[in-house]
């Protein structure tokens, strides 16, 4: 396997577990010591207890599974080491009822060890409207 087919493999099984909910699983996708950058407050989540306690929350706000397309996924990588960057559109249903769906940018730092791929840093962010200062969530690719 090519390095660029392990991280999209490693993409692949975390939109899985996202869509089915496996916290566990998905966990197993990031470092102990991962860094992450959302799209909701705090400016970051330090570590994966912090992660943990995020995606939980995330996954009670959705009634049934979380939608998750990948686009324009390109990889660069050398060593031990791989970026991936993509556009992702989450979608699903709120416990409330209301469908929901839009495209974010996101980006993965991703490190080798003991021949596994693991998530180090991710960020995920919406596109803002300098103008208004409000985000743009209807945009597609």
């Amino acid at each position: 396997m090519t390095t660029q087919s392990e991280i999209k493999s490693l993409l692949d099984g975390r939109s899985e577990a996202i869509w089915t909910k496996d916290l566990e699983r998905l966990m197993s996708f990031y470092a102990a010591d991962v860094s992450y950058f959302d799209i909701v407050p705090p400016l970051r989540y330090d570590g994966a207890d912090a992660l943990r306690e995020r995606f939980r929350n995330w996954f009670d706000g959705f009634d049934g599974p979380i939608g998750q397309e990948l686009r324009e996924l390109n990889v660069v990588a050398g060593g031990e080491i791989a970026v991936a960057t993509m556009l992702i559109r989450a979608s699903g249903t709120l416990t409330n009822g209301r469908e929901v769906g839009h495209w974010v940018r996101a980006t993965s730092c991703c490190q080798r060890s003991n021949q596994l791929w693991l998530i180090t840093h991710e960020h995920v962010s919406l596109p803002a409207d300098p103008a208004t200062g409000r985000v743009v969530v209807d945009l597609v690719p």
